[in-house]
């Protein structure tokens, strides 16, 4: 089973090329359309999308176990939200790496007269819930570290002298109600970019989930944003994927 996990994310980072490039035809399949260029060109941009799409599906075979084995992993850690956001995360990648490769089979031959639009939307299903729960661990990373820092600044403020803390104030400021909400959200976010600027696995991650999501999103027709959306989102979070590959401190953990 080791071996299978060192061999398959040897593969990971030529699938995360190839997806970077099935995502800049996407978005060039898109331009090109838009400024009316020739059907000719436009036909063999699309062509070269869906074999991209063909062999990053080949490279994704065997994914699952892969999958199967962080969700082995993510149900030993001790805090229960990441406990439960990455195991059911991980589980839903393995359903969602079983179906991709089902549709690979299909599409090659191997499985004939396979419904490929209805194993199609079950895969985004899969990967549309996977990538909600990380989005949610990241979300809840990000709320520790926001608290984790809030009590650091406390702890640097000095306290005021007590005879300034109980006296009486000479005339009541009817501005000071209007004046609380905006500078408690510019603390929140200035916090906030404190927080992300700090940690940059971890907004790497967040931008990363972000983007991808509205593929799935898009594929199941939940929120359409076009193909030229998709394209740029998918070329995004490829990109971001392989930045942590070349540098690895920037993958979060766990």
């Amino acid at each position: 089973m080791d071996s299978w996990v060192r061999f398959n994310s040897q593969s990971q980072a030529k699938e995360k090329v190839i997806r970077a490039a099935q995502y800049a035809c996407i978005l060039l399949g898109y331009t090109l359309q838009k400024s009316g260029s020739g059907a000719e060109l436009r036909k063999t941009v699309s062509q070269m999308e869906a074999h991209m799409s063909l062999t990053r599906k080949l490279l994704r075979l065997g994914n699952s176990v892969e999958a199967l084995e962080a969700a082995k992993r993510a149900i030993h850690f001790s805090d229960g939200v990441l406990r439960l956001c990455l195991t059911v995360s991980h589980l839903n990648r393995a359903m969602y790496f079983a179906c991709d490769n089902i549709l690979w089979a299909g599409k090659t031959g191997l499985i004939s007269k396979l419904n490929q639009q209805k194993w199609s939307q079950r895969s985004f299903r899969y990967y549309l819930f996977a990538l909600v729960l990380h989005l949610t661990r990241d979300v809840y990373e990000l709320g520790l570290l926001m608290e984790c820092e809030a009590r650091n600044r406390a702890t640097k403020v000095s306290p005021l002298p007590v005879d300034q803390v109980y006296a009486p104030s000479s005339s009541p400021s009817p501005a000071v109600p209007n004046l609380v909400i905006p500078e408690q959200f510019r603390r929140q976010l200035h916090l906030l970019l404190t927080v992300l600027y700090n940690n940059p696995p971890l907004l790497l991650d967040l931008l990363k989930n972000s983007c991808d999501i509205f593929i799935p999103l898009d594929r199941l027709g939940i929120y359409s944003t076009g193909s030229g959306f998709v394209g740029a989102c998918g070329l995004t979070s490829s990109v971001l994927s392989i930045l942590t590959m070349i540098h690895p401190w920037l993958k979060l953990k766990p």
